[in-house]
Protein backbone atom coordinates (compact mmCIF):
# COMPACT_ATOMS: atom_id res chain seq x y z
CA UNK A 1 0.00 0.00 0.00
CA UNK A 2 1.07 3.23 -0.98
CA UNK A 3 1.78 5.45 2.61
CA UNK A 4 3.17 8.81 3.67
CA UNK A 5 2.91 7.78 7.39
CA UNK A 6 6.42 6.08 7.38
CA UNK A 7 8.03 9.12 5.87
CA UNK A 8 5.37 11.81 6.55
CA UNK A 9 4.53 13.63 3.30
CA UNK A 10 2.80 16.92 3.93
CA UNK A 11 0.35 17.27 1.41
CA UNK A 12 -0.93 20.93 0.55
CA UNK A 13 -3.80 19.75 -0.15
CA UNK A 14 -22.03 32.74 -3.49
CA UNK A 15 -22.62 31.62 -0.22
CA UNK A 16 -26.69 31.32 0.78
CA UNK A 17 -27.13 34.13 3.15
CA UNK A 18 -29.74 35.41 5.11
CA UNK A 19 -30.57 38.91 6.57
CA UNK A 20 -30.97 38.81 10.41
CA UNK A 21 -31.44 41.63 12.50
CA UNK A 22 -30.27 42.38 16.02
CA UNK A 23 -31.99 41.34 18.91
CA UNK A 24 -32.00 42.67 22.09
CA UNK A 25 -29.84 41.02 25.24
CA UNK A 26 -29.60 40.78 28.65
CA UNK A 27 -26.23 42.90 29.32
CA UNK A 28 -23.45 41.17 29.89
CA UNK A 29 -19.96 41.85 30.87
CA UNK A 30 -18.90 40.72 27.32
CA UNK A 31 -21.42 42.70 25.45
CA UNK A 32 -20.00 44.56 22.28
CA UNK A 33 -19.81 48.25 22.45
CA UNK A 34 -21.69 48.38 18.98
CA UNK A 35 -23.42 46.66 16.51
CA UNK A 36 -24.29 46.90 13.20
CA UNK A 37 -27.67 47.77 11.91
CA UNK A 38 -28.39 44.50 9.84
CA UNK A 39 -26.01 41.14 9.80
CA UNK A 40 -25.60 39.11 7.25
CA UNK A 41 -24.95 35.59 8.36
CA UNK A 42 -24.09 32.55 5.82
CA UNK A 43 -23.48 28.79 5.86
CA UNK A 44 -20.44 28.53 4.17
CA UNK A 45 -20.21 26.44 0.63
CA UNK A 46 -17.25 25.34 0.92
CA UNK A 47 -15.99 24.43 -2.43
CA UNK A 48 -14.09 25.93 -5.36
CA UNK A 49 -15.90 27.92 -7.55
CA UNK A 50 -16.16 28.30 -11.16
CA UNK A 51 -17.65 32.01 -11.02
CA UNK A 52 -15.21 34.05 -13.83
CA UNK A 53 -14.36 36.59 -10.98
CA UNK A 54 -13.41 33.70 -8.60
CA UNK A 55 -11.24 31.87 -11.23
CA UNK A 56 -9.30 35.11 -11.71
CA UNK A 57 -8.83 35.53 -8.41
CA UNK A 58 -7.93 32.21 -7.50
CA UNK A 59 -4.82 32.14 -10.25
CA UNK A 60 -4.18 35.17 -9.02
CA UNK A 61 -3.69 33.74 -5.84
CA UNK A 62 -1.87 30.44 -6.49
CA UNK A 63 0.11 31.71 -9.69
CA UNK A 64 0.56 35.39 -9.10
CA UNK A 65 2.04 37.43 -10.48
CA UNK A 66 0.57 36.30 -13.66
CA UNK A 67 -0.21 38.05 -17.56
CA UNK A 68 -3.87 37.94 -17.94
CA UNK A 69 -2.93 35.94 -21.46
CA UNK A 70 -1.88 33.11 -18.90
CA UNK A 71 -4.29 33.62 -16.45
CA UNK A 72 -6.80 33.29 -19.32
CA UNK A 73 -5.06 29.49 -20.20
CA UNK A 74 -5.07 28.61 -16.58
CA UNK A 75 -8.91 29.48 -16.60
CA UNK A 76 -10.09 28.61 -19.68
CA UNK A 77 -11.87 32.08 -20.15
CA UNK A 78 -11.45 34.46 -22.93
CA UNK A 79 -8.70 37.12 -22.92
CA UNK A 80 -11.84 39.59 -22.97
CA UNK A 81 -13.28 38.10 -20.20
CA UNK A 82 -10.82 38.23 -17.75
CA UNK A 83 -9.46 41.32 -19.39
CA UNK A 84 -12.97 42.58 -17.77
CA UNK A 85 -12.97 40.69 -14.41
CA UNK A 86 -9.39 41.76 -13.99
CA UNK A 87 -10.37 45.63 -14.50
CA UNK A 88 -13.29 44.91 -11.84
CA UNK A 89 -11.20 43.39 -9.06
CA UNK A 90 -8.44 45.95 -9.65
CA UNK A 91 -10.88 48.22 -9.26
CA UNK A 92 -11.81 47.16 -6.12
CA UNK A 93 -8.21 46.78 -5.11
CA UNK A 94 -8.74 42.25 -4.18
CA UNK A 95 -5.29 42.55 -6.92
CA UNK A 96 -3.21 44.83 -7.63
CA UNK A 97 -0.73 45.24 -11.03
CA UNK A 98 2.78 44.75 -10.93
CA UNK A 99 4.18 46.95 -13.56
CA UNK A 100 7.70 46.42 -11.79
CA UNK A 101 7.56 43.34 -13.29
CA UNK A 102 6.80 44.16 -16.91
CA UNK A 103 8.71 42.54 -19.69
CA UNK A 104 11.47 44.68 -20.91
CA UNK A 105 11.47 46.07 -24.56
CA UNK A 106 8.08 44.66 -25.35
CA UNK A 107 6.39 46.04 -28.64
CA UNK A 108 2.94 47.39 -28.19
CA UNK A 109 0.86 47.18 -25.08
CA UNK A 110 3.06 46.47 -22.49
CA UNK A 111 1.70 42.98 -20.86
CA UNK A 112 1.64 43.90 -16.86
CA UNK A 113 0.87 40.75 -14.53
CA UNK A 114 -0.78 41.11 -11.47
CA UNK A 115 -1.59 39.08 -8.22
CA UNK A 116 -3.44 39.38 -4.92
CA UNK A 117 -3.17 42.43 -3.16
CA UNK A 118 -2.27 40.92 0.46
CA UNK A 119 -1.35 44.69 2.58
CA UNK A 120 -4.93 45.91 2.42
CA UNK A 121 -7.28 43.33 3.57
CA UNK A 122 -7.93 40.81 6.44
CA UNK A 123 -10.62 38.39 7.37
CA UNK A 124 -11.14 37.04 10.66
CA UNK A 125 -11.64 33.46 11.98
CA UNK A 126 -12.61 31.64 14.69
CA UNK A 127 -12.35 28.24 15.46
CA UNK A 128 -14.62 27.30 18.95
CA UNK A 129 -13.02 23.98 20.02
CA UNK A 130 -14.74 22.21 23.01
CA UNK A 131 -11.65 23.33 25.03
CA UNK A 132 -9.47 25.95 23.26
CA UNK A 133 -10.97 28.47 20.70
CA UNK A 134 -8.42 30.14 18.40
CA UNK A 135 -9.02 33.59 16.71
CA UNK A 136 -6.97 34.41 13.54
CA UNK A 137 -6.48 37.03 11.21
CA UNK A 138 -5.74 35.81 7.41
CA UNK A 139 -4.79 37.95 3.97
CA UNK A 140 -6.57 37.29 0.53
CA UNK A 141 -4.04 34.46 0.28
CA UNK A 142 -5.15 32.54 3.61
CA UNK A 143 -1.74 33.45 5.41
CA UNK A 144 -2.73 34.11 9.76
CA UNK A 145 -1.55 37.69 9.82
CA UNK A 146 -2.22 36.81 13.51
CA UNK A 147 -3.58 34.85 16.23
CA UNK A 148 -4.18 34.43 19.83
CA UNK A 149 -6.16 31.12 21.73
CA UNK A 150 -8.13 31.89 24.20
CA UNK A 151 -9.59 28.59 26.81
CA UNK A 152 -13.55 28.61 25.40
CA UNK A 153 -15.60 30.16 27.87
CA UNK A 154 -17.68 28.26 30.12
CA UNK A 155 -21.11 29.52 31.00
CA UNK A 156 -24.49 27.78 31.65
CA UNK A 157 -26.46 30.17 28.42
CA UNK A 158 -24.54 28.98 24.92
CA UNK A 159 -25.45 32.79 23.95
CA UNK A 160 -23.65 34.12 26.38
CA UNK A 161 -20.27 32.12 25.80
CA UNK A 162 -20.32 33.25 21.74
CA UNK A 163 -21.11 36.52 23.22
CA UNK A 164 -17.60 36.51 25.05
CA UNK A 165 -15.83 34.47 21.89
CA UNK A 166 -17.79 37.49 19.54
CA UNK A 167 -15.76 40.31 22.36
CA UNK A 168 -12.65 38.89 22.20
CA UNK A 169 -12.75 38.31 18.61
CA UNK A 170 -13.67 42.14 18.39
CA UNK A 171 -10.19 43.38 20.82
CA UNK A 172 -8.26 41.18 18.79
CA UNK A 173 -9.55 42.88 15.43
CA UNK A 174 -8.91 46.53 16.36
CA UNK A 175 -5.31 46.02 16.52
CA UNK A 176 -5.07 45.65 12.86
CA UNK A 177 -5.21 49.62 12.34
CA UNK A 178 -5.26 50.53 8.78
CA UNK A 179 -6.33 47.12 7.41
CA UNK A 180 -9.84 46.86 6.24
CA UNK A 181 -11.91 43.63 7.52
CA UNK A 182 -13.89 42.28 4.49
CA UNK A 183 -15.43 38.79 6.43
CA UNK A 184 -15.55 36.45 9.36
CA UNK A 185 -15.88 32.69 9.82
CA UNK A 186 -16.42 30.52 12.68
CA UNK A 187 -15.53 27.26 12.17
CA UNK A 188 -17.36 24.86 15.22
CA UNK A 189 -17.96 21.19 15.65
CA UNK A 190 -21.74 20.16 15.53
CA UNK A 191 -23.83 20.74 12.76
CA UNK A 192 -24.47 24.28 11.03
CA UNK A 193 -27.91 25.10 9.64
CA UNK A 194 -28.51 27.51 7.33
CA UNK A 195 -28.56 31.39 9.14
CA UNK A 196 -25.59 30.18 11.13
CA UNK A 197 -27.36 28.35 13.41
CA UNK A 198 -25.70 25.99 15.42
CA UNK A 199 -26.40 22.12 17.08
CA UNK A 200 -23.42 21.32 19.14
CA UNK A 201 -24.14 17.88 21.23
CA UNK A 202 -20.57 17.78 22.88
CA UNK A 203 -21.21 21.21 23.96
CA UNK A 204 -25.10 20.93 24.66
CA UNK A 205 -26.00 23.39 22.35
CA UNK A 206 -29.41 23.41 20.26
CA UNK A 207 -30.23 25.79 17.71
CA UNK A 208 -27.65 28.35 18.97
CA UNK A 209 -27.48 31.47 16.55
CA UNK A 210 -23.78 31.78 16.22
CA UNK A 211 -23.47 33.52 13.34
CA UNK A 212 -25.72 36.35 14.72
CA UNK A 213 -24.28 36.84 17.99
CA UNK A 214 -20.38 37.16 16.12
CA UNK A 215 -21.62 39.01 13.54
CA UNK A 216 -23.09 41.53 16.31
CA UNK A 217 -19.78 41.50 17.39
CA UNK A 218 -17.99 42.23 15.34
CA UNK A 219 -19.75 44.04 12.82
CA UNK A 220 -19.19 42.03 9.70
CA UNK A 221 -20.87 39.59 7.52
CA UNK A 222 -20.25 36.36 8.98
CA UNK A 223 -20.24 32.46 7.32
CA UNK A 224 -20.42 29.28 9.48
CA UNK A 225 -19.05 25.73 8.83
CA UNK A 226 -19.11 22.44 10.51
CA UNK A 227 -15.01 22.39 11.64
CA UNK A 228 -14.18 19.01 10.01
CA UNK A 229 -15.41 20.21 6.97
CA UNK A 230 -13.62 23.63 7.08
CA UNK A 231 -10.55 22.04 7.63
CA UNK A 232 -11.17 19.79 4.04
CA UNK A 233 -11.89 23.00 2.66
CA UNK A 234 -8.29 24.29 4.07
CA UNK A 235 -6.78 21.51 1.59
CA UNK A 236 -8.62 23.16 -1.34
CA UNK A 237 -7.31 26.51 -0.73
CA UNK A 238 -3.67 24.80 -0.65
CA UNK A 239 -4.47 22.69 -3.29
CA UNK A 240 -6.73 24.00 -5.93
CA UNK A 241 -5.24 21.44 -8.35
CA UNK A 242 -6.27 18.99 -6.98
CA UNK A 243 -10.55 19.87 -7.27
CA UNK A 244 -10.43 16.90 -10.08
CA UNK A 245 -10.40 13.78 -7.34
CA UNK A 246 -11.96 12.88 -4.58
CA UNK A 247 -10.49 12.68 -1.34
CA UNK A 248 -11.37 11.65 2.59
CA UNK A 249 -9.97 13.86 5.27
CA UNK A 250 -9.92 12.55 8.65
CA UNK A 251 -9.83 14.55 11.98
CA UNK A 252 -8.60 13.24 15.34
CA UNK A 253 -8.07 15.25 18.43
CA UNK A 254 -10.51 15.93 21.36
CA UNK A 255 -13.22 15.64 18.53
CA UNK A 256 -13.18 12.51 15.83
CA UNK A 257 -14.95 13.44 12.50
CA UNK A 258 -14.61 13.17 8.59
CA UNK A 259 -15.48 14.89 5.73
CA UNK A 260 -15.14 13.82 1.98
CA UNK A 261 -14.60 16.39 -1.09
CA UNK A 262 -15.53 15.56 -4.52
CA UNK A 263 -14.62 17.58 -7.42
CA UNK A 264 -13.75 20.74 -5.51
CA UNK A 265 -16.43 20.62 -2.99
CA UNK A 266 -16.73 19.22 0.44
CA UNK A 267 -20.32 17.64 0.79
CA UNK A 268 -22.08 18.11 3.37
CA UNK A 269 -25.14 16.14 4.11
CA UNK A 270 -28.22 17.29 4.80
CA UNK A 271 -28.53 15.26 8.12
CA UNK A 272 -24.95 17.32 9.41
CA UNK A 273 -21.98 16.11 9.16
CA UNK A 274 -21.01 12.24 9.51
CA UNK A 275 -20.91 11.07 13.01
CA UNK A 276 -18.09 8.92 13.93
CA UNK A 277 -17.40 8.92 17.60
CA UNK A 278 -19.22 6.13 18.76
CA UNK A 279 -17.13 4.04 16.14
CA UNK A 280 -16.65 0.53 17.72
CA UNK A 281 -12.08 0.51 18.25
CA UNK A 282 -12.07 -3.33 19.22
CA UNK A 283 -10.05 -4.43 22.25
CA UNK A 284 -7.52 -1.89 23.27
CA UNK A 285 -5.09 -2.58 26.09
CA UNK A 286 -4.18 0.83 28.46
CA UNK A 287 -7.05 2.84 26.60
CA UNK A 288 -10.57 2.91 27.33
CA UNK A 289 -10.45 1.90 30.86
CA UNK A 290 -13.76 1.86 31.20
CA UNK A 291 -14.12 -0.26 27.85
CA UNK A 292 -16.79 1.68 26.38
CA UNK A 293 -15.89 0.38 23.33
CA UNK A 294 -16.30 4.05 21.41
CA UNK A 295 -13.51 6.13 19.79
CA UNK A 296 -14.41 9.24 20.92
CA UNK A 297 -14.11 8.30 24.45
CA UNK A 298 -10.84 5.90 23.48
CA UNK A 299 -8.61 8.17 21.36
CA UNK A 300 -9.74 12.01 22.54
CA UNK A 301 -7.03 13.91 24.06
CA UNK A 302 -9.07 13.52 27.40
CA UNK A 303 -9.82 9.82 26.80
CA UNK A 304 -6.08 9.54 25.89
CA UNK A 305 -5.52 11.37 29.74
CA UNK A 306 -7.60 9.57 31.28
CA UNK A 307 -5.97 6.44 30.66
CA UNK A 308 -3.00 7.40 31.73
CA UNK A 309 -4.37 8.48 35.07
CA UNK A 310 -6.05 5.41 35.51
CA UNK A 311 -2.63 3.40 34.54
CA UNK A 312 -0.87 5.47 37.59
CA UNK A 313 0.66 8.28 35.10
CA UNK A 314 0.48 11.95 37.02
CA UNK A 315 -0.43 13.96 34.03
CA UNK A 316 -3.47 16.23 33.43
CA UNK A 317 -3.38 16.73 29.73
CA UNK A 318 -2.03 15.29 26.88
CA UNK A 319 1.13 17.81 26.59
CA UNK A 320 2.45 16.37 29.53
CA UNK A 321 1.82 12.69 28.62
CA UNK A 322 3.74 13.51 25.12
CA UNK A 323 6.55 15.16 27.19
CA UNK A 324 7.01 11.73 29.45
CA UNK A 325 7.10 9.39 26.13
CA UNK A 326 9.59 11.70 25.07
CA UNK A 327 11.71 11.65 27.84
CA UNK A 328 11.31 7.45 28.33
CA UNK A 329 8.39 6.67 29.96
CA UNK A 330 7.21 3.45 28.28
CA UNK A 331 3.78 3.36 29.61
CA UNK A 332 2.84 6.89 28.50
CA UNK A 333 4.84 5.91 24.69
CA UNK A 334 2.71 2.62 24.96
CA UNK A 335 -0.93 4.60 25.61
CA UNK A 336 -0.06 6.78 22.86
CA UNK A 337 1.55 4.25 20.43
CA UNK A 338 -2.08 2.53 20.90
CA UNK A 339 -3.90 5.31 20.41
CA UNK A 340 -1.91 5.48 16.93
CA UNK A 341 -2.94 1.89 16.12
CA UNK A 342 -6.80 2.39 16.90
CA UNK A 343 -7.00 5.39 14.88
CA UNK A 344 -5.07 3.94 12.02
CA UNK A 345 -7.37 0.86 12.14
CA UNK A 346 -10.49 2.85 11.86
CA UNK A 347 -8.86 5.12 8.87
CA UNK A 348 -8.61 1.74 7.48
CA UNK A 349 -12.29 0.98 8.08
CA UNK A 350 -13.66 4.00 6.91
CA UNK A 351 -11.74 4.77 3.92
CA UNK A 352 -12.33 1.34 2.30
CA UNK A 353 -15.86 2.81 2.78
CA UNK A 354 -16.07 5.39 0.74
CA UNK A 355 -12.72 4.50 -1.69
CA UNK A 356 -11.42 7.98 -2.04
CA UNK A 357 -8.41 8.83 -4.16
CA UNK A 358 -6.44 10.53 -1.08
CA UNK A 359 -7.02 10.16 2.57
CA UNK A 360 -5.73 13.07 4.61
CA UNK A 361 -5.17 12.63 8.39
CA UNK A 362 -5.45 16.00 10.26
CA UNK A 363 -5.59 16.79 13.76
CA UNK A 364 -3.10 16.97 16.64
CA UNK A 365 -3.49 13.24 17.71
CA UNK A 366 -1.55 12.50 14.66
CA UNK A 367 0.85 15.65 13.96
CA UNK A 368 1.93 15.86 17.64
CA UNK A 369 3.52 13.05 17.94
CA UNK A 370 4.84 11.82 15.02
CA UNK A 371 6.54 9.21 16.33
CA UNK A 372 3.09 6.91 16.68
CA UNK A 373 2.56 7.71 12.70
CA UNK A 374 4.40 4.28 12.00
CA UNK A 375 1.94 2.58 14.52
CA UNK A 376 -0.61 4.75 12.33
CA UNK A 377 0.58 2.94 9.40
CA UNK A 378 1.34 -0.37 10.04
CA UNK A 379 -2.51 -0.85 11.53
CA UNK A 380 -4.06 0.69 8.49
CA UNK A 381 -1.96 -1.75 6.09
CA UNK A 382 -3.05 -4.53 8.38
CA UNK A 383 -6.94 -3.65 7.90
CA UNK A 384 -7.34 -2.59 4.80
CA UNK A 385 -8.07 -4.61 1.84
CA UNK A 386 -7.25 -1.93 -0.39
CA UNK A 387 -3.66 -2.58 -1.35
CA UNK A 388 -2.94 0.91 -2.54
CA UNK A 389 -4.01 3.82 -1.32
CA UNK A 390 -2.73 7.57 -0.71
CA UNK A 391 -2.69 8.56 2.74
CA UNK A 392 -1.31 11.56 4.04
CA UNK A 393 -0.64 13.76 7.26
CA UNK A 394 -2.12 17.14 6.43
CA UNK A 395 0.42 20.24 6.06
CA UNK A 396 -1.37 22.34 8.56
CA UNK A 397 -0.14 20.24 11.31
CA UNK A 398 -0.73 22.18 14.58
CA UNK A 399 -2.46 25.23 12.58
CA UNK A 400 -5.16 23.36 11.50
CA UNK A 401 -7.64 25.07 13.35
CA UNK A 402 -6.38 28.72 12.62
CA UNK A 403 -6.23 26.93 8.77
CA UNK A 404 -10.19 26.04 9.14
CA UNK A 405 -11.04 29.07 10.55
CA UNK A 406 -9.52 31.18 7.83
CA UNK A 407 -11.39 28.80 5.34
CA UNK A 408 -14.45 29.93 6.21
CA UNK A 409 -14.04 33.31 6.79
CA UNK A 410 -12.89 34.02 2.68
CA UNK A 411 -15.11 31.23 1.77
CA UNK A 412 -17.82 34.08 0.52
CA UNK A 413 -14.43 36.78 -0.63
CA UNK A 414 -13.18 33.23 -2.97
CA UNK A 415 -16.88 32.14 -4.53
CA UNK A 416 -18.06 35.18 -5.72
CA UNK A 417 -15.35 37.90 -4.43
CA UNK A 418 -17.39 41.09 -6.19
CA UNK A 419 -20.49 40.32 -4.97
CA UNK A 420 -19.02 39.64 -1.18
CA UNK A 421 -17.50 43.14 -1.21
CA UNK A 422 -21.12 44.45 -1.67
CA UNK A 423 -22.03 42.91 1.85
CA UNK A 424 -19.08 44.81 3.61
CA UNK A 425 -18.52 48.38 5.00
Amino acid sequence: MTSALDRPILSNAAPVGVVVRPVTRRPSAAKPAAKPAAAHVTTAKLQLSTKAAALVLRTARVSGPVFRDDAAALTGLSISTVNRQVSALLKAGLIRERADLTPPGAVGRPRVPFEVNTDGFLAVGIHIGYKVTSITTHDLEHRVAGAIAIPTPQADDPEEVVAQIGASARRFADRWVGKRLLWAGVAIGGRVADGGYVDHPRLGWEGVPVGRLVAEALGLPVSVASHVEAMAAAEQVVNPADQSQNFLYFYAREMVGIAFSVDGTVHTPAAGPPTIGHFPTGATKLLDPDRTGRLEQTVSDSGVVYAAQTAGLEVDSVDELRTLARTGDTVANEILIERGEVLGRTVALISDIFNPDHVILGGQAFTDYPEALPAVSKALRATTVITKRDVRVARSAITVQQKAAGAVALDAIYADPLDALSYTA
